[in-house]
């Protein structure tokens, strides 16, 4: 998840703009809702089977409860079309309170959801073995869906739940705040920590030292839409910074 960070013309580094050219080879897929045996689901049964977090099943796919609710999306990444990577989006309101981390921090985050504050709840991410081997950026790819959930839903605050080694991550590329003590995810064997971004705070400086996270209306449209649908969507982060650097649309405004 580490990479060497070298300054280039324009106040990015090397590793983002090469992040950029990769982003011209990845296409993001959402997964229909009625399928319940996608090959997303495939692999997060491989990858929590290769660290042994799940026991063996017949169907070979890991689904849950938080999968069936009413304000969740779920993603594939490809990479010269290959699945490579999936990842789990709640948008949490009023309407729609519940998602994995609220289920596991409801004192903390329930109180806000009640005031009205809108929020997203990337989680469930995993990736093919081989593919992280060839890709150490992989894991930015697949966040950056919940960047754009973030900028779709108009939320407040972006959440991770992650173990407590990982949330140096989160506060090195997205400025996050852990809220709370360490908890036990259902049925996990290790803590895991609340990390919390202020969107409107974080987005533009982010999107600003990484410009893989920006995003166009219509990419965002087509993946979160009622119409966003098991169809391979190209990313638009090339086409966003061109627009916002010749002053034709406030892509770092929240």
């Amino acid at each position: 998840m580490s990479a060497a960070v070298t300054p280039v013309a324009g106040g990015t580094s090397r590793f983002a703009e090469a992040l950029v050219d990769l982003l011209d080879r990845v296409e993001y897929r959402r997964v229909s809702v009625e399928d319940q045996l996608d090959p997303v689901y495939r692999l997060r049964y491989e990858a929590y089977r290769r660290e042994e977090f799940i026991p063996f099943n017949s169907q070979q796919v890991v689904r849950d409860e938080f999968d069936e609710l009413p304000n969740v999306s779920c993603f594939g990444v490809h990479i010269d079309g290959r699945l490579v990577s999936s990842i789990r989006v709640h948008h949490l309101s009023r309407e729609t309170p519940v998602s994995p981390s609220q289920s596991v921090f409801p004192d903390i985050l329930n109180p806000l959801i009640e005031e009205g504050v809108h929020m997203v709840d990337p989680g469930r991410f995993t990736a093919d073995h081989e593919a992280t081997l060839a890709y150490p950026a992989l894991p930015f790819l697949a966040l950056r869906i919940g960047v754009m959930a973030a900028r779709h839903y108009g939320a407040r605050y972006c959440l991770s739940s992650v173990r407590p080694e990982h949330s140096a991550f989160y506060r090195r590329v997205f400025n996050s705040t852990q809220w709370g003590e360490a908890r036990y995810y259902h049925g996990l064997r290790f803590p895991m920590v609340l990390m919390v971004a202020d969107v409107p705070v974080i987005y533009p400086p982010l999107l600003e030292r990484y410009p893989f996270f920006m995003s166009t209306d219509e990419e965002r449209e087509a993946l979160f839409g009622a119409a966003g649908s098991a169809k391979l969507v190209a990313p638009s982060a090339r086409i966003a910074r061109r627009i916002a650097e010749l002053g034709g649309q406030p892509e770092v405004e929240t």
